[in-house]
């Protein structure tokens, strides 16, 4: 057996990995496993995803109701805690879903999370949108419900305050949102008891999102990025004219190229380097995904070079969330610096 092989088939130590400590002084692991598996990769083939990336040292996973993979997910991670890994070891995210807001279902829905997943406890729970907007599964970008409404702060407050119930149950250890803006946040934090562990949003060199980044990081609160490589399986529902794909850009190829790897590899060290969490999904590529952050990190020009490629390029945009004819996803996100009105 050659020895490229034979390191394949060692597993990657869990100590190497990079670690973030929350405002708790817990630590969660800087590269997670996603399990949205999007249209094309079935619930069973997530799960074995899962199962694979635990035996080579994955010990973060990220998961939600809405994904609807959890039972799946959930047997995996049975099967990963009876060979040896320990609870404590692991670190677990769900999300609650839009249409679970209301302050009956929080608690129902968190409980149903985690019996799907076979668990007693979440690390993380993440109220997965900031709007209480309910579309079918698989739709167009151009659905629209006639009942979506708008970030209402005292509603979400309403969510939240379910939420923080569900840290004195000991159901969950540490609550965060996701999808969340700069003046959304400065809501949130004025407002709760229990603050944010992290905030989950979309990230990668061409969406580095630099004021909230900052913002989250000035607040204590811990970053987690997905679509870290730019979601090249996202739905084709969900992509449009003006995407771009940072793993094709000519300065990540090239300092992938520098490095001997591939440049999904090199979006992941920048994200792990510049100090948010990458959450990325795959069948194929996990192992290359967790160990590229273990050792020869990117250099300091490499940073700086891959900091200059911002295109300000949203992929994940959320049309099918909005309230009002007429709108443009931008309303979702608040550009102009306020939350958008109703």
């Amino acid at each position: 057996m050659s020895d490229a092989i034979k390191s394949k088939s060692v597993p990657i130590d869990p100590a190497k990995v990079p670690q973030r400590e929350l405002s708790t002084g817990a630590t969660m692991p800087a590269v997670g496993l996603g399990t949205f598996g999007s249209d094309h990769v079935t619930a069973g083939q997530v799960a074995e995803a899962v199962t694979g990336a635990a035996a080579v040292g994955y010990r973060h996973f990220d998961c939600a109701s809405v994904y609807g993979n959890e039972p799946e997910v959930g047997a995996s991670l049975q099967a990963i805690l009876r060979n040896g890994i320990k609870r404590e070891e692991l670190w677990i995210t769900s999300k609650l879903w839009n249409d679970k807001h209301g302050e009956n279902d929080v608690i129902a829905s968190c409980r149903k999370s985690l019996a799907d997943l076979r668990l007693d406890y979440l690390d993380l729970y993440l109220i997965h949108w900031p709007f209480p907007n309910f579309h079918p599964p698989h739709c167009d970008v151009t659905s629209r419900s006639p009942d979506a409404r708008p970030y209402i702060h005292e509603n979400y407050m309403k969510t939240w305050r379910k939420m923080e119930e569900l840290v004195g149950l000991g159901l969950v250890r540490h609550i965060g949102t996701s999808n969340m803006t700069v003046p959304k946040l400065k809501l949130v934090l004025r407002d709760a008891r229990i603050k944010p562990a992290v905030n989950e949003m979309e990230l990668h060199p061409h969406f580095q999102q630099p004021e909230l980044f900052k913002f989250v990081l000035d607040n204590g609160i811990q970053p987690i990025g997905y679509c870290p490589i730019g979601s090249p399986g996202r739905p084709e529902r969900d992509r449009t004219p003006e995407d771009t794909t940072p793993t094709e850009d000519p300065v990540i190829r090239e300092i992938a190229q520098r490095h001997g790897i591939n440049a999904a590899e090199v979006c992941i060290k920048w994200a792990v380097q510049r100090g948010q969490t990458p959450i990325p999904f795959s069948v194929h590529h996990y192992r290359e995904n967790l160990e590229c952050v273990t050792s020869d990190p990117l250099t300091g020009e490499e940073m700086r070079a891959i900091a200059a490629i911002d295109r300000n390029c949203r992929l994940i945009k959320g049309q099918v969330f909005l309230w009002k004819d007429g709108q443009t996803w931008e309303a979702l996100w608040d550009t102009n610096g306020e939350v958008t009105p109703p």
